[in-house]
Formats: structure tokens, C-alpha cells, sequence
């Protein structure tokens, strides 16, 4: 199977940090956010990405492709756990690239891949969320897939604060934590909501979504939504992730995400401990 990641978002959210670097290459504690993304594809088993990009995004392809000035220096300074981690980013999958032409949302940009996938099911990880768990979300969906022969989605519960932000799903529990959905609606308000299930960014797809991407008019915000085209699919179904998901979709989500991860760092968490419990006095 194939993974298909979307970043060719602008990340106006982010200005003016992202006015001259993608969003995707913020880092969350010491990693780019894109780097947990694909470390994720390959923890579940794929090994050819396409990652989907735009104008202003040839960051992304320097930093999976070799960088030989800079390992040189790191081998000839003898620093050579920094080499072996900066090595390992360039080795870890098949890498490609397409840019989308247009910001026509993110159906569009799932558009772009049906050349690369060839006619298989595909997985999708959005390039600004990140996934934690002992199992890799992706890999949950692809047991999912097996299981039913269907697309599968990755949901989580949101609070009522948040419902607006996401698609939100209607099903049936047909087992524990997985869902048979019977409709989905992008960005509801509360009242309109089916429920507190969101779509959180993994997605395993049949290649008939591509046929509904074609069909599907324009959608919220005036832009080709997933949502929309997944609603037409004979079955699909949606796995509660029991582990922890990250949005990087706002500043304030991204620097708890940052801080999350510093905390859990066996090198500097017991020292970020200390300092939090000084400046919140």
C-alpha cells in the first residue's frame, strides 16, 4: 500500500512564521511536524509516499533528501549520533512529490495522487497531525480495511467547542471502537452535529473515491472536500484511535503539542517540569 500526504496548505494560521516556510516544516519539540507524519507511514508498513506540496514548499523535499555538505561536517567533527539520525531521514521511504496547482482544498489535493496510487487503496495522512500510540494509527486503519474490505477513517471524541472545526461522523458500533458510518458533514454547527465523532487526518481509501472527487461541486469554503466524496462510498467505517492525535492546526494546539512531547523527553522533561512550576507561581 501507498501513502499519499497533503501539504500544500498555505498555514495563514501561522503568519507570519509560515511566510516563508510551510507549516508542515514547523518544528514540534525537535522534529519538523511532517517528519512524525511519514515516521508514522513507515512504523505502519509503507515505504512509498507521495506527498503532495505547492508553491513555496521545496523545504519539505530538502529535508528527506540527502544533505551531503552536511554529513561531512558532522562525520569529520566526529559527531556521528547526529549523522546516523540525520542519515535515517533521508533512508526511511520512497519519497515523492507532486504540487497542486491550485488551493482548491483538500479533495483536490487527494486528486493529485490518483496517477501514483495506480489503481490501489491508499492511505492518507495529513501533513499537520500527528498520531501517538504503541500501535500507529495508519496501521489500526489497515486492520480495519482488511477486516470489513472497506474504506476505513480514523475518529476521535471532540468536545463541543471543537465540533466545528472537524467532519463529523453518524454510525453504527459494530465493535468496540469501530464504527459502520452511515453519513458524514464537514464543519457542522453544534446543533446540526450527528454526534461528537470527528474525522482526525488518517484515512485508508478505496480507489473509487477518486471517481466521487471528480463529481462532487465545490463544498465549504468554496473548496473540493474529502468529506463530501467519502459520503459517497458504498462502506466505510471509522476506528476510535485510543491514542493520543496532535491538530497541529492552530498556534496555541501546535505549542501544546511542542510542550507535550518536551515533557515526555527523557533528556530535558524533568527540567521543563521545573521551570513550567516557577512561571506558573
Amino acid at each position: 500500500m501507498k501513502a499519499v500526504i497533503p501539504a500544500a496548505g498555505l498555514g495563514t494560521r501561522f503568519l507570519p512564521a509560515t511566510k516563508a516556510q510551510p507549516k508542515e516544516m514547523l518544528p514540534v519539540f525537535n522534529k519538523p511536524t511532517i517528519q512524525y507524519v511519514v515516521e508514522e507511514a513507515v512504523a505502519s508498513g509503507i515505504d512509498d509516499i507521495l506527498i503532495i506540496t505547492g508553491k513555496g514548499k521545496r523545504s519539505i523535499e530538502d529535508h528527506f533528501d540527502r544533505s551531503f555538505e552536511l554529513e561531512f561536517f558532522l562525520k569529520s567533527c566526529g559527531k556521528i549520533d547526529y549523522l546516523v539520525e540525520i542519515e535515517a531521514i533521508s533512508d526511511m521511504a520512497d519519497i515523492y512529490y507532486v504540487r497542486q496547482k491550485e488551493q482548491k482544498g483538500l479533495g483536490d489535493a487527494i486528486l493529485c495522487a490518483q496517477k501514483h496510487v495506480d489503481g490501489d487503496p491508499f492511505a492518507v495522512l495529513l501533513g499537520d497531525t500527528i498520531t501517538q500510540h504503541s500501535t500507529p494509527c495508519t496501521k489500526n486503519l489497515i486492520d480495519v480495511y482488511e477486516k470489513y474490505n472497506a474504506s476505513a477513517i480514523a475518529i476521535e471524541k471532540v468536545p463541543k467547542d471543537k465540533i466545528e472545526r472537524y467532519g463529523i461522523i453518524k454510525g453504527q458500533k459494530v465493535e468496540e471502537s469501530v464504527y459502520r458510518i452511515e453519513d458524514m458533514v464537514e464543519k457542522p454547527s453544534l446543533n446540526e452535529a450527528p454526534s461528537d465523532l470527528a474525522i482526525t487526518g488518517r484515512y485508508i481509501l478505496q480507489p473509487e473515491i477518486f471517481d466521487y472527487l471528480e463529481e462532487v461541486p465545490p463544498g465549504v469554503g468554496g473548496e473540493i472536500q474529502l468529506t463530501d466524496a467519502m459520503r459517497l462510498l458504498d462502506s466505510i467505517y471509522g476506528h476510535v484511535f485510543p491514542g493520543r492525535i496532535y491538530d497541529i492546526g492552530t498556534t496555541l494546539e501546535w505549542l501544546k503539542s511542542s510542550l507535550d512531547m518536551a515533557l515526555e523527553d527523557p533528556e530535558v522533561g524533568e527540567e521543563m517540569r521545573e521551570y513550567l512550576k516557577q512561571i506558573i507561581k
